[in-house]
């Protein structure tokens, strides 16, 4: 199971609040208990001064001996100290102080134990949720789009580019596949393409097609094509985005050349995925522009 590194720090320092705090509580008892001591001292020897050595027998504040003045005097500051420290038990010195720091640091340990089962709860059921969505699933979801030098995609929910051999790669790879694409993508084609089983992710829930599937959600569209041995990811640039985790495949078509954008592909992160094959492509009279058709595997954890 795992713990994340801001978990533990979060742990470790409400260990350090509450161990502080029963220092504290320690401290304040310890200084109630020598108010104590002190107390019962002072009073024994003020007793002592006047009856042993007739101190003060002569003076009479307030119609009493001064000792007794003096004692009642001290005992309402010891009192009022008592009070501030909210004293419920006997202070018992060390042992007392050990039993304190065990009983308040046993405390925060239930609270820590307590964390720790419902993370332990959260990953497994991650866990669960994932081996789940494997065993539901073993197709390869496989992305496909072109792009340019800068990861170019299109502008104005147009492509910027037309590349004969490459709209012929799209069609031999995609055909008789799902093809999964945002709403806009949908929208910028004529109608939905043949010999695929086209599905639309929008968030309009009242959202209607002819010939598409419509759906919510990227989870919805890769459950529907679970028996798809490859379905495919179209666009647009928001859904690649979404889908860059997900998938197992990256076909891409890289245009070597720079264009005015709106809309760009992801960055494609070399840890995580391994290019496993290329095709390259010159520029010829049926094509503007050199390209090369690119094949990335997803890398094992």
């Amino acid at each position: 199971m795992f713990k994340s590194k801001k978990t533990k720090t979060r742990i470790d320092q409400q260990h350090i609040a509450m161990i502080e705090y029963a220092q504290a509580r320690i401290q304040k008892k310890r200084r109630l208990y020598y108010h104590f001591i002190a107390f019962l001292f002072g009073s024994l020897t003020a007793v002592i001064i006047n009856i042993g050595f007739k101190y003060g027998a002569d003076i009479q504040p307030f119609a009493y001996p001064w000792v007794v003045t003096f004692i009642v005097f001290w005992m309402l500051l010891f009192l009022f100290h008592s009070f501030q420290v909210f004293v419920t038990h006997s202070f018992m010195g060390k042992s007392w102080e050990k039993s304190q720091l065990k009983h308040l640091v046993a405390k925060q340990e239930k609270r820590v134990e307590k964390l720790k089962r419902n993370l332990e709860k959260e990953a497994l059921i991650q866990a669960k949720s994932e081996r789940h969505q494997q065993e539901q699933s073993n197709c390869i979801l496989t992305i496909i789009a072109a792009v340019g030098t800068h990861n170019e995609l299109g502008k104005d929910n147009q492509l910027i580019w037309h590349l004969s051999d490459d709209l012929k790669h799209f069609k031999n790879l995609t055909k008789g596949h799902h093809i999964i694409m945002g709403r806009k993508t949908f929208e910028s084609m004529p109608k939905a393409l043949p010999n695929r089983t086209n599905i639309v992710i929008t968030r309009q829930k009242d959202y209607q097609l002819d010939g598409a599937q419509v759906v919510h959600s990227i989870a919805e569209a890769i459950d529907i094509a679970k028996n798809d041995a490859q379905p495919f990811i179209i666009g647009g640039g928001e859904i690649y985005e979404q889908a860059l985790t997900l998938a197992d495949r990256i076909e891409l078509t890289r245009v070597h050349a720079s264009f005015d954008a709106d809309t760009f592909f992801p960055e494609i992160n070399t840890d995580m995925w391994k290019e496993v094959w290329r095709e390259e492509h010159p520029a010829d009279d049926r094509h503007a522009y050199a390209f090369t058709f690119l094949r990335y595997q997803k890398i094992s954890p």
